[in-house]
C-alpha cells in the first residue's frame, strides 16, 4: 500500500480541479446554509483511476493500522461515499453496506442497503466531513440496527471546531487523508494565495459562519 502524506493527497485534489475558491462576492452555499469561499468536490476523484486507487489504498491502510482485521463491515455514506467504500472494501476483502440520508419511500423502505446483522463492527467511509452532521446521521442509522460504528474515515475535512466537538460528544473518532489547513499551506507554498487571501480563508476554518454572517 502507498504511504503518502496529507500534502500528497491535497496535491492530488488540486491537480484534478476538485478544489474551487471564490471571492466574497460569489460564495458557495452549502446544504447547511453556510456560505463558503471554498468548495471541495471529491466526486471528481472517480474519474481519475490512479488517484482514486491511491485514495482507496490510503483509507484501507489507515483502517488496517487501526483495527487489523477486527471489524466486520465497511459502510459508506450515500451517495458520494459509495464508490470509495466499494474500493476500500474490495482491497480489504470485507463486505460492504451503504447508508441513505433517510429511508426509501418505496420498495422495502430501507435506509441501509446490503447484508448486515446486529452486533457487527463497522468502519464508515465518507468522502468529506464538514459540520459532521450527515456523518452522525449515518452513524445513528447504523446503531439503530444494532451495529457498532468504530470510526469514520474520509478524504478531506475542513477542521471546524464545531465538527470536532460534535463528534467528540458522541465519542466518535474520525480521520481523513488530508484537511483544510494542509490544503491552505500547499496553496500558499504554490503561490496561489496572497497572504491576505490565506489569512481570510484560515478564518473560515475558525468560524465557518464568518461569511454567512457578513
Amino acid at each position: 500500500m502507498d504511504i503518502k502524506s496529507g500534502k500528497d493527497y491535497a496535491e492530488m485534489l488540486l491537480s484534478i480541479g476538485a478544489v474551487s475558491i471564490r471571492g466574497e462576492d460569489a460564495l458557495f452555499t452549502w446544504a447547511s446554509g453556510i456560505k463558503s469561499p471554498i468548495y471541495c468536490d471529491n466526486r471528481l476523484v472517480i474519474g481519475y483511476p490512479d488517484i482514486r486507487k491511491s485514495i482507496a489504498r490510503g483509507i484501507a491502510q489507515k483502517m488496517t493500522e487501526d483495527f487489523g482485521a477486527e471489524f466486520d463491515l465497511v459502510a459508506a455514506t450515500a451517495t458520494a461515499g459509495i464508490p470509495h467504500g466499494a474500493w476500500v472494501s474490495d482491497i480489504l476483502e470485507k463486505p460492504m453496506v451503504y447508508v441513505r440520508s433517510s429511508q426509501k419511500e418505496h420498495g422495502k423502505g430501507n435506509q441501509i442497503e446490503g447484508p448486515y446483522k446486529a452486533g457487527q463492527r463497522v468502519l464508515l467511509v465518507e468522502d468529506l466531513l464538514s459540520t459532521g452532521g450527515s456523518s452522525l446521521k449515518c452513524v445513528e442509522a447504523l446503531e439503530a440496527e444494532g451495529l457498532e460504528v468504530l470510526k469514520i474515515y474520509g478524504i478531506f475535512n475542513y477542521g471546524f471546531e464545531s465538527m470536532k466537538l460534535r463528534l467528540a460528544e458522541r465519542n466518535m473518532p474520525y480521520e481523513t487523508l488530508t484537511d483544510y489547513p494542509t490544503l491552505l499551506e500547499l496553496l500558499r507554498d504554490q503561490g496561489k494565495l496572497t497572504r491576505e487571501e490565506a489569512e481570510r480563508l484560515a478564518q473560515f476554518s475558525d468560524n465557518p459562519r464568518i461569511f454567512t454572517e457578513d
